[in-house]
């Protein structure tokens, strides 16, 4: 399985790539891993425009890495690292080799995006920095695919 998580903007604190980078490293055995880091906006005055010159990034990542779509989205639906490493595997069975998670901007992404994913996914209602979110969802991904092959890292 091919899984690439497709975000916008770059770590900036070291305890967080440090993270990043071990589960990377762990999730070698399950597939490749590929972080798409789009350039951040950051046009503080006008955040649609920040919106849409980020979703139209993702956009264009999106149709070079073809594949099944799962926005990160808080008003998306939730699962038990359980439910969505059925999900997971399901996508698999589908057919689909490549997996990308789309991890927008501190303003959201466009409604283009929202209607184009396969999947809206929201790990909580809590909002959450989008590097520490990266790091989540990277260990996510790797518990999910434990799941899956049945090894001891999820209890």
């Amino acid at each position: 399985m091919n899984i690439n998580i497709i975000c916008v903007g770059k770590i900036k604190e070291k305890y967080i790539n440090d993270g990043i980078q071990e589960f990377a490293k762990r999730l070698q055995a399950f597939g490749k891993l590929k972080i798409i880091e789009l350039k951040e906006d950051g046009n503080d005055n006008n955040r649609t425009i920040s919106i849409e010159k980020e979703s139209k990034a993702i956009l264009e990542t999106l149709e070079k890495n073809k594949g099944f779509k799962v926005l990160l989205d808080i008003q998306g639906k939730n699962f038990s690292s359980e439910e969505m490493a059925i999900q997971i595997e399901k996508i698999g069975v589908n057919g689909d080799s490549t997996i990308n998670f789309i991890i927008g901007g501190s303003y959201g992404t466009s409604d283009t995006i929202r209607k184009i994913v396969d999947l809206k996914l929201s790990f909580s209602k809590m909002t959450f920095p989008h590097q520490l979110m990266r790091l989540i969802l990277i260990e996510q991904v790797y518990r999910w695919f434990s799941i899956i092959k049945n090894t001891k890292y999820h209890k």
